[in-house]
Parts: structure tokens; sequence; C-alpha cells
């Protein structure tokens, strides 16, 4: 019986090792079947030994790296070349599309955090950021008093300059002082009003969440302006204990509002631990984020004879060189203490578009207008999805 050609006979599978049966499923083999056709396990008699699980590890590496590099050398040589080979079958010489993108992406956000220092942002004290930033959310912490004296201050020292302008009654402004006037009395009103619903939550909070909870057009921000003020006082500590405090009802609102409150106070004292986390979640976002910008993608090509998930497979490859090119960004970064993200950036869009002209095979008018359209869609898709995102984080950190 011959044998075809390149077949491999060492190790465990030297030809005297060969069987006529799978010793895993039965199946009827041949001394030509290195694996068996039906389940895949390799065609050989011989005893395991410490050899083979080493000759099998590097083979196996080796195999992995060629392809690796043959996917690497496409991608930053080729434009559009991988993708066009990759969905006329030519696969084998390549790393999957939707593994190798994944793993960039992990690698990429794994390096950006450690490199990037925002874990320092937790070591500065609540007091310090609020003092240098101001208010991080717009909710009350329960000392309102003194945070609207304070704002009463300013005004009346705002107020009080430009009362104090040489010759202010000759600017040519009709009813300047009037309009002035009007302005202190309304801000007057409201620091009042905010004053005393923020007396009345502390006084007696009971009755002012079921206020809220009675009134159907009560909105979540209020909702969670009364737990973050409550949780800020340490007087609580769980959803259960807002239930038993304060009469609060176990609705879907109320424990978003809650765990949204809790979140944030916990996103505001580690700040760089928040971002840290979120960015984490980049990767994941991504392939939620492709899949859908690749509808855009059909949507233009529409007349062209490709698949839907052929313009997912281009997304993937071109998505994985930008992973590539700010991975090589950093480590440049890092050597040499420069910002190069600008440059790796520029020449990503000259290579989405030599990618574009040739996977698509359009002229060069065409793909410019395409170039430039795919290209706002990707931008406002992304800012919305990182909108989400960090949105989203605060109500689960």
């Amino acid at each position: 019986m011959g044998t075809k050609k390149g077949l491999i006979t060492k190790g465990r599978y030297e030809l005297k090792f060969r069987g006529t049966e799978c010793l895993n499923c039965g199946h009827i083999l041949t001394i030509d079947d290195k694996y068996c056709p039906n389940c895949g396990q390799a065609n050989s008699t011989k005893k395991l030994i410490l050899k083979d699980f080493f000759d099998e590890f590097f083979s196996s590496l080796i195999n992995y790296d060629s392809k690796l590099l043959k996917t690497l050398y496409a991608l930053l040589i080729k434009p559009g070349t991988i993708t066009k080979d990759y969905v006329q079958g030519k696969r084998i010489s390549y790393t999957n599309p939707f593994r190798f993108l994944l793993s960039l992406a992990f690698l990429y956000f794994l390096m950006f955090t450690y490199n990037s220092n925002l874990s320092n942002l937790d070591d500065m004290g609540l007091a310090d950021r609020l003092k240098q930033n101001g208010p991080i959310f717009s909710f009350n912490n329960g000392e309102t008093v003194s945070d609207t004296t304070n704002i009463q201050q300013q005004t009346e020292q705002v107020l009080g300059h430009l009362d104090s302008l040489e010759n202010l009654e000759r600017i040519p402004i009709p009813g300047i002082k009037k309009n002035l006037d009007s302005l202190q009395i309304a801000i007057d009103q409201g620091i009042q009003n905010e004053a005393r619903k923020d007396s009345f939550m502390v006084a007696n909070p009971r009755k002012y969440f079921e206020n809220l909870q009675n009134g159907n057009s009560a909105s979540l921000t209020e909702r969670m302006e009364f737990f973050y003020t409550f949780l800020r006082r340490d007087s609580v500590s769980t959803f259960k204990d807002v239930q038993d405090k304060y009469g609060v009802r176990d609705s879907w609102k109320n424990r978003i509002a809650f765990n949204g409150s809790k979140s944030s106070l916990k996103a505001i004292a580690q700040p760089g631990t928040y971002l840290n986390n979120t960015i984490g979640k980049l990767p994941l976002v991504i392939f939620f984020f492709l899949p859908l910008f690749t509808v855009f993608i059909w949507m233009a090509y529409i007349r062209k004879r490709h698949t839907y998930t052929d313009h997912l497979i281009f997304s993937f490859h071109n998505q994985s060189l930008l992973f590539i090119l700010l991975i090589l960004s950093l480590i440049l970064d890092t050597v040499l203490d420069i910002t190069s993200a600008g440059i790796f950036i520029t020449i990503f869009s000259v290579y989405l578009f030599l990618a574009m002209k040739r996977f698509y095979g359009q002229g060069t008018f065409k793909t410019i207008v395409k170039y430039l359209f795919l290209n706002t869609i990707f931008t406002i898709l992304a800012v919305l999805a990182v909108i989400l995102l960090f949105t989203g984080s605060i109500f689960t950190y």
C-alpha cells in the first residue's frame, strides 16, 4: 500500500504504529490516515512516552507561530489581502480572525491600564477631589445648607463686582440694574427652595420618600439623590436597610436608583479602580459594537456579492490591525517617553482606505465617499458605545 506525498512518519506517527481501526470510535482506517476522519484522534497504537508530549508541544507551537507570523505579515504589508484570501477559503495559513481580535483587544487594554496612572486617582481623598474639582454629581450630600450658603456668598461676590464697576449706570443697556436685581431674587428663591427641600429630606426622610413614591412623576434622579444622601451619612448600607428604615417599596425603579447611588459613591471613592474596571470591559463591548457597525458596511456595499459575514471578517481584520498599531505605540511611548498614537492612527487611516479599495475593488472616488461615510458612522457609534458603557458601569460597579 502506498503512502501520500509528504506523509509525516516520525515519532508516534511512524508507519509501523499506524492502525487499521480507530482506538477511540472504531472507524475503519488506512495506513495513510494520520488522524481518524470520524473523530479526529491520532491514528497511533504506540504507547505514550514523555518525549512524545514534548515533540507534539513544540510542533503545535511552531505551527501556531507560523500562522501568527503570516497573519501579521499580511495585515501589516498587504491591506485587504488577508480578508480576500480568507473569504475565498484560504484559511489554514491564518489565525482565526475572531480569536485573534479578542486576544489583541485584551492585550492592548491590559497594557493600557498597566501603563496608565489611573490607579493614582485612588490615592486622592474624596474631600480633596471635591475641593479641587467641585461636586462630581449634581446630588446634594445632606449638608445642603452650608453648600447653598457658599453658593449664595459667591453669587453676592459676583454681583458685588458688577455693582462696583465704574459708571455702571452709564452703560447703554436698558434695564441692566433691574435685570441684575431680578437675577439675584431668582437665585435667592432657588437657594431657599433647595434648602427647604433638603432640610425636609433630612428632618423627615420617611415622609419625603413617601411623597416621591406616591408621585408618579418622581424621576430616577430624585430617588438617587435621596439614597445618595443617606448612603453618605452611613445611616444605611443595603436596600433592605432603606426598606426597613424609610419605607422604600421593592420596585425596579427604587432598586436601580439605590444601586446607582451606591455604585456612584464607590466610583467617587475609587475613581482609578472604577476607570480601570470600565476600560477592562471594552474588549467585550467591541464584539457587540463591530457586528452593528458591519450592518452599515453591508449597506454601503450592498451591490457587491459579499455576505454579511464577509463584511464582518473585514471589520475584524482591520480592527485587529488598529490594536496592533496601538500596542506598538504603547511600547514606543514607554521606551522613548514620547506620544506616538497620532502617528499610528494616521498610518491606520491610510491603511484602511487601501484595504477598502483592494478588498471591494472599487475606484478611488467611490472608495473615498464610502470611506468618509463609514468613518462618520463608526465615530458616532463608538461615542455612543463609550457613553453607554460608562453609564452602565455606574449602575453595576
